[in-house]
């Protein structure tokens, strides 16, 4: 029979229609119905073209009945589908239970994620109990299962192997830390550098063996060719390690003001046309009336973009969050000499406080924890600095200033509610974390021991 266009409309604003064909004891009808129609109309409708007496039963091919309290879309049903309207018994075919099992495993890529970040801290905590261990056998153990670790999760197998790639460049880095590490302050530099370019070895491996393009591996990359530039030219120039801390503590605070900019980057082909913008000589001479064109940008391609630049800010703040609460203590406790220890605290303090404002700026909640945690990670080891180098008593009258301030602060939040969030707010709020990072560049000089060489050299 022909094409029919069906009068059963539960909601007539609806514009999306399905079409179906109906195979029954009557012969085969086409129907185009809305999305907003239940089976119950579909089989009306069929009864009433086909004079078949009743209403039938609609069920699919593999034998699942259509129930009347489900539209055609919620049920899966699409344009170009076969359903079987039936006057008999319904039977559904068998099912494995497995398969049933599988089916209600729900995909929790965010559960997954948080799983191998848990598994990377493990790693990190095997790879320093087998460095410092003296048993070369349970080191070279040690070792080499981190490293079947890390080829395993580079492997694009399963349904979570995203997220087992993105862990893969920290049991990579792990093993070689373990493998490398020497007893000594002035070598930790060069182990540092060896593994974060463990690191980004791995991750060029993961990045080269999946099927897509991968934002968080891209970080890994990039960050552990910083990483190991930075602490590579440290011992080469046979400098001091504070020095090498003291720069990824600086790189750590301007990466998080400019890794948005750098990250969220249209190509030009998805805003413009290049084709129109090909204007020749003959083009420029018509005198023919000209058109007014349009340009249509597809919704999969923006949310493809968004959703790529989204794991690029995400991946790049973690990345922040675990430079700056890994370089913070070793720079705190290589600055041992008093004019350096004033520049390493003054850096700890204002880099703490600069990505702490930068986060404010950060609408994706995830990217906005990740920099909270770094800036607080500064200042909570600052903070645990200064308490090893002060009495008992001061310690606790401190502790009982900082309750007090606290109390004030959370009245202050309470009592201006949303206006923190103002323009006046936010025109403060910028003015803050340019004055940090400038006070930040300067006791990078003396916390790295630039300053105090110079005044030593014309003294």
């Amino acid at each position: 029979m022909g094409e029919v266009v069906t009068d059963a409309q539960p909601n007539p604003v609806l514009a999306s229609t399905i079409a179906v064909s109906v195979h029954g004891p009557a012969g085969v009808l086409d129907l185009v119905v809305p999305e907003g129609a239940t089976s119950v109309d579909v089989a009306r409708e069929y009864a009433a073209q086909t004079g078949v007496a009743g209403i039938p039963l609609l069920q699919t091919p593999l034998g699942e009945l259509l129930t009347a309290d489900r539209t055609l879309a919620s049920a899966g049903v699409g344009s170009g589908a076969v359903l079987v309207a039936t006057t008999g018994v319904h039977r559904t075919r068998p099912r494995d239970e497995d398969q049933d099992r599988t089916d209600l495993l729900a995909d929790t890529p965010a559960f997954a994620a948080v799983v191998m970040g848990l598994a990377a801290a493990a790693a990190a905590l095997a790879a320093w109990y087998a460095a410092q261990a003296a048993d070369d056998a349970l080191r070279t153990t040690t070792v080499g299962l981190l490293m079947v670790c890390a080829l395993a999760s580079t492997l694009p197998l399963g349904r979570h192997a995203a997220q087992r790639a993105a862990a893969a460049p920290a049991f990579g880095a792990a093993a070689a830390f373990a493998a490398v590490h020497e007893p000594g302050v002035h070598l930790l530099p060069a182990v540092v550098a060896v593994s974060a370019v463990s690191a980004g070895v791995i991750a060029a491996v993961a990045l080269a063996l999946g099927p897509d393009r991968d934002e968080a591996l891209q970080v890994w990359i990039v960050a552990g060719l910083v990483v190991f530039a930075v602490c590579g030219i440290t011992p080469l120039l046979e400098w001091d390690g504070r020095v090498a801390w003291a720069v990824l503590v600086l790189v750590a605070m301007l990466a998080a003001r400019f890794v948005p900019s750098l990250a969220i980057d249209v190509p030009d082909e998805t805003l413009i046309d290049l084709d129109r913008l090909a204007v020749t000589a003959w083009s420029a001479r018509d005198g023919g009336r000209a058109g007014r064109g349009r340009i249509v940008v597809s919704a999969a391609a923006m949310r493809q973009l968004v959703a790529g630049a989204t794991r690029t800010v995400t991946a790049a703040c973690a990345a922040i969050m675990v430079t700056a609460v890994v370089a913070t203590p070793l720079l705190l406790a290589t600055a041992t000499i008093d004019l350096d220890r004033i520049g390493a605290r003054a850096l700890a303090f204002f880099a703490g406080a600069s990505i702490l404002l930068a986060a404010r700026s950060y609408r994706h909640t995830t990217a906005r924890r990740l920099l909270r945690v770094g800036g607080l990670a500064c200042w909570l080891w600052l903070l645990g600095f200064l308490v090893g180098d002060v009495s008992p008593t001061a310690v606790l009258v401190a502790l009982v200033v900082l309750l007090l301030l606290g109390g004030v602060c959370l009245a202050a939040a309470v009592a201006t509610g949303r206006g923190w969030r103002s323009v006046w707010w936010s025109r403060r709020a910028e003015l803050a974390e340019g004055l940090c990072g400038s006070f930040a560049f300067a006791a990078t000089v003396v916390a790295s021991g630039f300053f105090r060489s110079l005044w030593e050299i014309t003294s």
